[in-house]
């Protein structure tokens, strides 16, 4: 293997981090990733190492953009909460008033709150779906539409890891005329210069880390996708097997996947993206004179909804109102007000207030980790330790 070469910038005040991200490698078996801080709307950290492929022959670049899977959940959720500021769309509005073939099966009172906190009781369909369907957007939300909730809403919570970016995605739709690619795009990639993207040209996949499978959980963790496989029929097996290839590498690196807009699985984006996007969240909403939320939306963002046993992850999870909260062994920092999310197999964003910190975190080999992988973990220690 070549010796590591860091790229990028770093503050001489965060050395610490960018140890503590060379120890990823030398430690952790990163293949490539990079990470980005952004500290009261500056960008003190940017760096990038590794390599973008398995066989370590295409080395990690500053555009090099990866899958972020369940990290994209962030970045739906500020969609919907900027259209909240803007009068567009309201929490507690029954969901079918937006969208109205959503009445059925008993889903006429789910509110739009209940999307986003993942307590609409729709965390998978029970019917079997194709593997084409996860890139049909009007056939997942038309089976999403006929589907009867599992448990009464409100009364509990459970991770819907694929259905809310469609569920949430249709009602910004019907609100805007445009897709949540291209809303996000439109209101907040694009005013803030964002290399940021749900659903990315056949230009692009040229820059695309490829996604590296991960090794089996540790012993002293539910390993999720085996209960899965033995419990075929549980709400765990179809929130992450139903459609089947939702989940399948093969899959996320394919042009398909990337083309599509799976709102809660297949964002893509660099590090220095999702810190500058947290890190206007983190600095009251707004960063170089372009808004993205208001103050108040920020309140909505760390405010704990749901917390206590999830019925598909089977762990204690905390949410707000879309995005993932510290859990009590899983802590995104030290401060109570932090929110963000992390997505399957490390990456990680989120916006800390107190500390006023937008912080982004992206790779190409996967951990078997269910919340926060050790290598992000070392890097919110070492963050903390600078500031």
């Amino acid at each position: 293997m070549d010796e590591l070469r860091i790229e990028g910038t770093c503050d001489p005040r965060f050395e610490r981090v960018k140890e503590a991200f060379a120890e990823n490698f030398a430690q952790r078996n990163e293949y490539g990733a990079s990470f980005a801080i952004v500290v009261d709307g500056l960008a003190v950290v940017d760096l990038w190492a590794g390599h973008a492929d398995k066989a370590r022959t295409i080395p990690w670049r500053p555009d090099t953009l990866v899958n972020l899977f369940s990290t994209t959940k962030g970045v739906t959720a500020i969609c919907a909460h900027r259209l909240i500021d803007q009068g567009l769309l309201d929490l507690d509005t029954p969901v079918a008033a937006y969208w109205p073939e959503f009445a059925r099966a008993g889903k006429d009172h789910i509110r739009l709150r209940q999307l986003l906190n993942h307590r609409a009781g729709l965390p998978a369909l029970r019917k079997p779906v194709p593997d084409a369907a996860i890139y049909d957007w009007s056939a997942m939300t038309t089976a999403l539409a006929a589907e009867e909730p599992w448990w009464t809403p409100g009364t509990r919570h459970g991770y819907h890891a694929i259905t809310i970016g469609f569920l949430v995605g249709e009602v910004i739709r019907r609100i805007t005329g445009k897709s949540l690619g291209d809303y996000f795009r439109d209101e907040i990639a694009g005013p803030l210069e964002l290399d940021c993207h749900i659903g990315l040209t056949a230009e692009d996949d040229a820059r695309c880390g490829q996604m590296i499978q991960s090794p089996a959980p540790p012993k002293d963790q539910i390993n999720i996708f085996k209960y899965a496989q033995e419990h075929p029929e549980s709400v765990t097996a179809k929130a992450f097997f139903n459609p089947p290839g939702a989940m399948k590498l093969g899959a996320v690196n394919s042009r398909a996947w990337r083309a599509a807009e799976i709102p809660a699985a297949n964002g893509h984006a660099t590090a220095g993206a999702l810190a500058r996007l947290y890190g206007a969240l983190a600095a009251g909403g707004a960063i170089d004179g372009v808004r993205v939320l208001e103050p108040e939306a920020i309140v909505r963002c760390h405010t704990e909804e749901s917390s206590g046993r999830d019925e598909v992850l089977m762990i204690p999870t905390r949410f707000s109102t879309g995005f993932m909260l510290s859990q009590a062994h899983d802590r995104m920092g030290p401060n109570a007000r932090t929110f963000g999310h992390p997505g399957a197999g490390g990456s990680l964003g989120f916006a800390d207030p107190d500390a006023r910190v937008g912080f982004g975190y992206t790779m190409n080999k996967m951990g078997p980790y269910i919340l926060m992988d050790p290598r992000p973990r070392a890097l919110v220690e070492a963050l903390y330790e600078s500031l």
